[in-house]
């Protein structure tokens, strides 16, 4: 006769032959993935350690790219703009690309007239209905800003006579010293322009920017930059547009001017210039627009072509 101890004993050893079976199996299972994870872990490790090597590999590329650039950089344009002068604008570039711009200039033979220093509330949508008015009260009697309303080109057309000397048939004439101080003084008042001595009016225009803009007003300030480099081209013999890496995107004035055919067609922009190659590029870019030309140079994907050709 089967006893209720049994029942009770036979219940136990399923029981303990299930939980057993569950942690025999289970602990295959997890042999299994363990060994699975840990391949792909090696795999996963192996693969960043390729992508580290690259990354090396291409930043040195690319140090040595400068460095050569740099070196041949003066030879490269000497003489390339001898009788030509420039007048340089900048917008939120840095300090050392600026130097580097200007010291081949000096090798190419232009004579640089001075600068013009945009401060960021230049593109600022807040301030862009003081800068429009601003921008009417300042103009010189006998000059005309064009019938754009969007800030950049009113600026543009304001500065024109400033930073530019008229080219060819343009009807616009030479500011007269002193409103051009009254302009600079008028603008640096408001916080337009950083204070700085007038420049001499050149044949072709620098406008020297940053990168990409940050922030939710990034493009339409970039946009600002864009459309004052075209008016600046419009006035006088030509202008280029240089920035950094970044400035291509759509958040950045190269970008906003490559996107827009009727800019891209009379401007050389540059999107490299932090690098040896980019400022051999902006010097370079500075003699096709005199001789009536224009192109795309850097590494963005917008770019025509790396460097701009040589003369």
């Amino acid at each position: 006769m089967i006893s209720l101890r049994y029942h009770a004993v036979s219940i136990a050893a399923v029981f303990l032959a299930l939980a057993v079976g569950v942690v025999l199996g289970s602990a295959g299972v997890s042999d299994r993935l363990l060994s699975a994870v840990s391949h792909e872990a090696d795999d996963l490790a192996g693969q960043v350690e390729t992508l580290r090597t690259e990354r090396d590999d291409l930043a040195a590329g690319q140090r040595a790219a400068d460095e050569f650039a740099r070196r041949v950089g003066p030879a490269a344009v000497r003489g390339l703009l001898q009788g030509s002068s420039v007048t340089l604008v900048t917008s939120g570039a840095e300090p050392a690309d600026r130097d580097a711009v200007l010291a081949l200039l000096q090798q190419a033979g232009a004579s640089v007239g001075g600068e013009v220093a945009l401060t960021p509330a230049v593109g600022d949508p807040a301030r862009a209905d003081q800068l429009r008015e601003l921008a009417a009260e300042l103009l010189p009697t006998g000059a005309q800003l064009p019938a754009a309303t969007d800030t950049g080109s009113l600026v543009g057309g304001l500065l024109g006579g400033l930073v530019l000397t008229p080219a060819g048939s343009q009807p616009t004439q030479p500011i007269a010293p002193q409103d051009a101080d009254a302009v600079l003084a008028g603008l640096a008042a408001a916080g337009f322009v950083a204070p700085g001595a007038r420049p001499q009016p050149g044949n072709v225009v620098l406008v020297l920017t940053g990168g990409a803009l940050p922030g939710v007003d990034g493009g339409d300030a970039a946009a600002v930059v864009a459309r004052l480099a075209a008016q600046l081209d419009r006035v006088g013999g030509g202008a280029v547009l240089a920035g950094r890496t970044g400035s291509a995107d759509a958040t950045g004035a190269v970008g906003v001017a490559r996107a827009d055919p009727g800019i891209a067609a009379g401007i050389s922009t540059v999107d490299d210039v932090q690098s040896g190659a980019g400022q051999v590029s902006a010097v370079l870019a500075l003699r096709e627009q005199l001789d009536g030309r224009a192109g795309s140079y850097g590494t963005a994907a917008t770019a025509s072509g790396g460097a701009a050709p040589a003369a």
